[in-house]
């Protein structure tokens, strides 16, 4: 019989000290436990924060430096990616089960979920049909899981897990799902990835009432989970990857380089592409870090140069700088761009909107050659917007095929984002515990690396094993 502890680790994308003061279920998790400022890593977002946290490592060796990369092998920028084994080295369940092999563990939702080896696994994954059309759905392994969970909590609302829809509807049902797989499947560890804040942070800024009123529907929301890891008797680990702040200045990186002559596109039904294969220079936008890669090193002092010079440019980081935050990964562009605290990197490469492709206007995560946070917009340019939005699922639910051109192309609207390194721990990422176990593991200023998240966990499941040494600053 395994009687290992159960432990429940709970992501609350964008949770700060800050807006815990609204959060009074996760604040409690503190008060029988203990709390600690977060570290993070560079770039500060979630992918690359959770391939660290289940690692141990930096991005410079677990390889995810960022939500995409150019992949240089195919020619193609690529975001969003699912795959376990893009994420390098051990996880933390497989470190776990190597000194305990009865261990079980349950992924409901954290990335780079296909193909990982924990033995339950819930991860956002549409039904794209043969007619172009796409369906909500969820890939849920083992798959008799698929049909209790849905049975109970209906089809996963992928419409309000990301876009202009999107709503504490998707959080709920993760946050449903993960309360049924804790009662019913009993794993040992449990992790839980809970989006909602990100939504309303970015669309109307971290101190807008919108974000105090999300902060509050995600706290209720998880008030039955919490209930019932305390009826388990599990321990609550409730932490953040990144804190948005307040910005106001979109930076157009690439459509720089294009004016400059090195990034090309080139052209199809009277839309442009980003042509990866021939431009001498081009950048994948990841909020406020972009990853600039130079096909020749002969361009990359003029590249430097440039970028530096750019307005809303805080630091262009080449190979040796990067290696001071631990990105320098074959994976990383020849120069990393970090943005001012109140800017962020758009995707935008074409000069006229006229020939911006179809799928600028659309949400298309996998698409797009950048990260899109407009996405989250209803066009308010487009008194019609909401309109066309209706007819269009009507035509979904006949079966047409359809096309939600709905995202506006200005990206003014976007009052939040994430990336840099925080300037101050009110505005950081935070990590709550519900036991005082590990609470010796935080500096005497109460804050902990990223980077030791990973042994923390394992300490809190009765694996006490000897701290992996890191390469690189440990932030």
């Amino acid at each position: 019989m395994n009687t290992a502890p159960q432990l429940v680790v709970l992501d609350v994308v964008g949770m700060t000290p800050k807006l815990l003061r609204h959060m009074p279920n996760l604040a409690a998790l503190a008060r029988s436990g203990w709390q600690a400022e977060l570290g993070t890593v560079l770039p500060a977002v979630t992918c690359s924060v959770q391939s660290t946290f289940l690692t141990g490592e930096l991005p410079a060796r677990h390889g995810i430096v960022g939500n995409g990369w150019y992949f240089r092998d195919v020619g193609e920028v690529h975001l969003w990616r699912q795959h376990n084994k893009l994420v390098l080295g051990d996880k933390l369940w497989e470190t776990a089960r190597a000194a305990n092999p009865d261990h079980t563990a349950a992924n409901i939702c954290w990335w780079y979920a296909m193909g990982a080896s924990t033995d339950i696994t819930v991860t956002p994954r549409p039904i794209y049909h043969a007619d172009g059309r796409k369906s909500p759905d969820a890939y849920v392994r083992p798959p008799s899981l698929h049909d209790e969970l849905t049975g109970a909590l209906g089809e996963f609302p992928l419409f309000q897990y990301w876009g202009p829809t999107a709503t504490i509807a998707s959080s709920e049902w993760i946050i449903g799902a993960a309360r049924k797989v804790l009662v019913e499947h009993h794993p040992n560890l449990l992790l839980v990835y809970v989006p909602h804040l990100d939504y309303d942070l970015q669309r109307f800024g971290p101190d807008s009432p919108e974000a105090v009123r999300a902060a509050g529907q995600v706290d209720a929301a998880l008030a039955p989970l919490l209930a019932a890891s305390r009826d388990a008797g599990a321990t609550v680990v409730a932490l953040s990857e990144y804190g948005i702040t307040d910005v106001s200045r979109p930076v157009d990186i690439n459509r720089l380089l294009r004016a400059e002559g090195l990034l090309e596109v080139y052209t199809q039904a009277g839309m442009e592409y980003l042509d990866p294969w021939t431009s001498r220079a081009f950048a994948v936008a990841d909020h406020q870090v972009a990853h600039v890669y130079v096909a020749d090193a002969a361009d990359l002092p003029r590249v430097r140069d440039l970028l530096s010079g750019l307005a809303g440019v805080d630091e262009v980081l080449g190979r040796e700088a990067q290696a001071r935050y631990g990105i320098d990964h074959e994976r990383a562009g020849e120069l990393v761009v970090v943005a001012e605290p109140d800017a962020w990197f758009t995707y935008y490469y074409w000069l006229d909107d006229a020939r911006a492709p179809d799928f600028a206007r659309g949400v298309e995560i996998h698409r797009k050659p950048g990260y899109d946070p407009a996405e989250l917009f209803f066009n308010p340019a487009d008194r019609l917007v909401k309109a066309k939005a209706g007819l269009n699922l009507v035509r979904k639910k006949v079966g047409l095929r359809y096309a939600m051109n709905v995202v506006p192309l200005d990206p003014s609207y976007v009052r939040g984002s994430h990336g840099r390194l925080p300037a101050s721990a009110e505005d950081g990422p935070v990590l709550l515990c519900s036991v005082p176990n590990g609470s010796e593991m935080a500096e005497p200023a109460g804050k902990l690396a990223a980077t030791d998240v990973r042994d923390l966990l394992l300490r809190l499941q009765g694996i006490d094993l000897p701290s992996v040494s890191q390469e690189g600053i440990r932030r």
